[in-house]
């Protein structure tokens, strides 16, 4: 398959997505709502603690890291779970899986369009606000390359698990309790809610043996990081590669596996 085809998806992928301007606008202001919570939240949390320093993090670097998982959830969120959800109780699968491309990675390149927009329209201001606002609070250096192939070894990650969890709607079709239950979890234990920082010593232990943290607490430790710990880097992108082999291969087997349960209502 060649790489125009791929390109071409996300070409269309782009122009979608900047049909629906307004839900772009929505989220935005629904984000800022969030922050909102968040930062009197924590402001709280920290106050009471009488404290500027809790579990090595201070106030700034807490509101920083969760405003830039925020921005990260935006830019990765691929909602794969609700469109295979919604192809597999209507029959359209039946279609898809008549194109000259395998599903799996057709519903990805089918997202990648949404991934640039989402990057230019949430992630990249929210990055610049929050790197100018907190004057050279994030370290702008060689940590910035090895963020972007955290956050593409991230994005794959994310997707193969999406793509498990969507799967699992061939036996049920219906996938909303499930997907619910997958964001709360992937939010939770991915340190996108509460850094992992705060979490109980053997609980954050047992975290780090999950792919749940190689989604959102990997790039933002690799973005934010000051010290130079080479071996720290190779750990955190080597177990992320780790996530992204083994969890590639668990969602295409699945795939393969329960494919013989399609059904198609009313036909």
């Amino acid at each position: 398959m060649s790489l125009k085809k791929y390109l071409t998806l996300t070409r269309a992928g782009i122009m979608e997505s900047l049909q629906f301007r307004l839900a772009t606008a929505v989220m935005v202001i629904g984000n800022l709502l969030y922050l909102i919570i968040v930062y009197y939240l924590w402001k709280a949390i920290y106050a009471s603690a009488g404290t500027d320093v809790v579990n090595g993090m201070t106030f700034t670097d807490t509101l920083i890291y969760l405003v830039l998982a925020t921005a990260l959830f935006n830019f990765m969120e691929m909602y794969t779970v609700w469109e295979m959800g919604r192809n597999i109780q209507t029959g359209k699968i039946v279609l898809d899986l008549l194109k000259p491309m395998e599903y799996q990675r057709y519903l990805f390149w089918s997202f990648s369009g949404t991934f640039i927009t989402q990057f230019f329209f949430t992630f990249l201001p929210t990055f610049l606000v929050v790197a100018f606002v907190t004057q050279g609070t994030i370290p702008l250096g060689l940590n910035l390359l090895y963020f972007m192939i955290s956050v593409v070894m991230a994005i794959v990650i994310n997707y193969s698990m999406d793509f498990l969890v969507g799967t699992i709607c061939l036996y049920t079709e219906s996938i909303w309790g499930i997907n619910i239950m997958k964001q709360v979890v992937v939010l939770l234990l991915s340190g996108a809610t509460i850094p992992i920082a705060f979490f109980p010593e053997p609980l954050k232990t047992v975290m780090f043996y999950l792919p749940f943290q190689s989604i959102y607490h990997a790039p933002l430790t690799i973005l934010l990081s000051r010290a130079s710990d080479s071996q720290q880097l190779l750990t955190t992108l080597g177990t992320q590669l780790f996530w992204c082999v083994v969890m590639m291969l668990l969602s295409k087997l699945f795939w393969k596996l329960s494919l013989r349960q399609i059904t198609v209502n009313g036909g």
